[in-house]
């Protein structure tokens, strides 16, 4: 059978989370000025109520499974290592239709492997980079994907953020939706100068944004200014339970987040699905209104169960939750 043609490549890490609920009575949250703190008993042994390990994980692994789980042809491209941790992130794509010929398994390498302290229903994450020796592949012509979705990596791979752009440079038809990770974001504007003028979507949230762009928290329309000027094409910023915004330059949107049926169990991968469920929307032909209105949903349904991929809706379980939003949900433009 001839192979098609991918709709999308996710590039970045992949890692396995493993999850530690720790019980109501064995920690607490401590507001501070530089933010919340979790705060445990030390030098002592503290019982929690149980684990749970998800493989294949992390921001493009989880962008990649929400794509295949809306129906598009999804690949990844990613390290892992020759290790037990890697032949389970392998074995967790495939069951979910996830391309891995591109997912390169390192010798004498190990997978990232992180842990996750699971206090009521959100998480802090211990995490640890693995140095690989990132280079992007050779494609035949019929591996070239229509899209590229590219998030967090490690910060000892600035290099292959060049490899990357050339390509890009070389490869015009193919678009690019950027979600910058943490080390991306430290590196500056400057730095990752060709990423985001190449973006066809920038996607942040509030605080990312300030960062990126040096604006003003304020000043919604300040911060689109400053980041159009990177070069994004359409520029999307989350906002937690305030909701998100988007904007092409010319018209901007304020989308309210959909309502949860129940309390939030575990927030891991909120923001993966909500992105990856937005530039899905446009793949598929949608415009920026509805892609506005498939997003929250996602976002909603991960966060009612563990882990990032779980939750996942296809597209017919989106139209479900469509069918019954409220008369209020739906995107208002912005003057």
């Amino acid at each position: 059978m001839a192979q098609k043609q991918l709709d999308v490549l996710s590039v970045g890490d992949v890692v396995t989370d493993a999850f530690i609920k720790l019980l109501d009575n064995q920690a607490k949250v401590e507001k501070t000025e530089k933010g919340p703190l979790l705060i445990m008993p030390y030098a002592t042994k503290v019982p929690f109520d149980h684990a749970e390990v998800v493989a294949g994980v992390g921001n493009a692994g989880n962008a990649a499974v929400s794509f295949a789980k809306l129906g598009l042809r999804s690949g990844l491209v990613a390290n892992i290592g020759a290790d037990d941790w890697g032949r389970d992130i392998l074995a967790s794509l495939n069951s979910h239709k996830v391309d891995t010929r591109f997912v390169h398994a390192n010798a004498s390498k190990q997978s990232n492997y992180h842990y996750v302290l699971w206090y009521k229903e959100d998480r802090t994450i211990l995490i640890e980079h693995e140095e690989y020796d990132y280079r992007w592949p050779r494609f035949r012509v019929i591996d070239i994907p229509r899209w590229i979705y590219f998030s967090s990596i490690s910060e000892h791979a600035m290099e292959y953020h060049d490899q990357i752009s050339a390509w890009l440079e070389s490869h015009s038809p193919v678009k690019l939706a950027f979600q910058p990770g943490t080390f991306q974001i430290a590196a500056g504007a400057h730095r990752m100068g060709k990423i985001y003028a190449r973006a066809d979507v920038l996607a942040v949230n509030r605080e990312e944004a300030v960062i990126i762009s040096g604006g003003n928290r304020d000043n919604l329309n300040g911060l689109f200014d400053k980041l159009h000027e990177l070069g994004p094409r359409i520029v999307l910023i989350s906002d937690g339970h305030a909701g998100a915004y988007a904007s092409d330059g010319l018209s901007r949107w304020k989308m309210p987040i959909f309502p949860d049926p129940k309390p939030p169990y575990e927030r891991t991968g909120a923001g993966d699905s909500f992105t990856s469920t937005f530039v899905a929307a446009l793949m598929k032909g949608a415009d920026i209104e509805t892609a506005l209105l498939w997003a929250p949903i996602n976002a909603m349904s991960v966060v009612q169960k563990v882990g990032a991929q779980a939750g996942l809706l296809d597209e017919k379980g989106i139209d479900r939750y469509l069918r019954s939003a409220p008369a209020n949900y739906h995107p208002e433009r912005m003057r």
